[in-house]
């Protein structure tokens, strides 16, 4: 994957655990200076049920043996597991000239694209951060900010196993239906990599013409 001169790459190889990343975020975050270069991770996680700073615990249903685990994100619960790209944007917000929504705003679009360019038309919906096709969520969005500089950011469906997402009420919602890219796309294959380098250039092209 190619690194611009603001926006630094890093592939995390393997499943990460869902603390330690957010803790390595925090770090990375308090430590960066007004010279250091944005980052963009990617990765997938272990097995985890996510709340944010909002979550309602009647919004966790059965968690069963998937741990549970208090993000500092904003937003609901949710899942993340093997099989969905995540995606965390490290900007220093205010060199770049932009606002939390703007940011969530370019966040989804770079999905939004990344799915056009695959077939797959999706959409925003007004006051649920996110990304849907039709009545299902494709992607999660949930970001903090400390100190003008973001970090969390959004989870892809990719090809990960949907059924834990039964066990709650994702983003707050209870019933709302959960997709993925590996049913769209009508017997073709997308893997991990490919589909973080497609997301790396839709976002690396947005954030070039919001400058």
């Amino acid at each position: 994957m190619t690194d611009t001169p603001d926006l630094r790459v890093r592939c995390l190889s393997g499943l990460q655990d869902y603390l330690s990343t957010l803790a390595t975020m925090r770090d990375w975050t308090d430590a960066r200076q007004a010279q250091t270069a944005d980052e963009l991770w990617l990765l997938e996680h272990e097995s985890v049920f996510t709340l944010g700073q909002a979550a309602r615990p009647e919004h966790l249903l059965a968690p069963g043996d998937i741990p549970v685990v208090q993000s500092d994100r904003g937003g609901q619960v949710t899942y993340h597991g093997p099989g969905q790209l995540i995606a965390y944007p490290l900007l220093d917000l205010r060199r770049r000239g932009l606002g939390v929504k703007r940011l969530v705003n370019l966040l989804e679009q770079s999905v939004i694209d990344l799915l056009a360019d695959h077939g797959i038309s999706a959409a925003r919906r007004p006051g649920a951060p996110g990304v849907y096709v039709g009545e299902a969520k494709i992607a999660a969005l949930g970001l903090r900010i400390r100190n003008g500089y973001s970090y969390h950011g959004l989870a892809l469906n990719v090809s990960l196993d949907l059924a834990p997402f039964q066990r709650i009420n994702p983003c707050g919602y209870a019933g709302l239906a959960v997709t993925r890219m590996a049913d769209l796309l009508e017997g073709r294959e997308i893997c991990i990599a490919e589909a973080g380098r497609a997301l790396t250039a839709s976002l690396q092209r947005l954030l070039d013409h919001s400058a």
